[in-house]
């Protein structure tokens, strides 16, 4: 398990710090894709994609939906 560092956020697809670097590539593609990981504590989220949206579940923060 990834402990959560305090004031930091994480990139919801690629999983790794959203301050290390730029991301153009991983914004791109969220205009596609659902997150695939939580971007407050960077676990793996369980994604369901739907014809009219998805949704993407952390176990620790929650349910998002599109």
């Amino acid at each position: 398990m990834r402990p959560a560092v305090a004031g930091q956020t994480w990139c919801d697809r690629c999983g790794e710090a959203a301050a290390s670097g730029a991301h153009e590539e991983c914004a791109a593609a969220r205009a596609l894709e659902p997150p695939r990981y939580c971007a407050r504590c960077r676990r793996r989220m369980k994604v369901q994609v739907l014809p009219v949206g998805w949704s993407a579940s952390c176990v620790e923060h929650g349910e998002l939906r599109s």
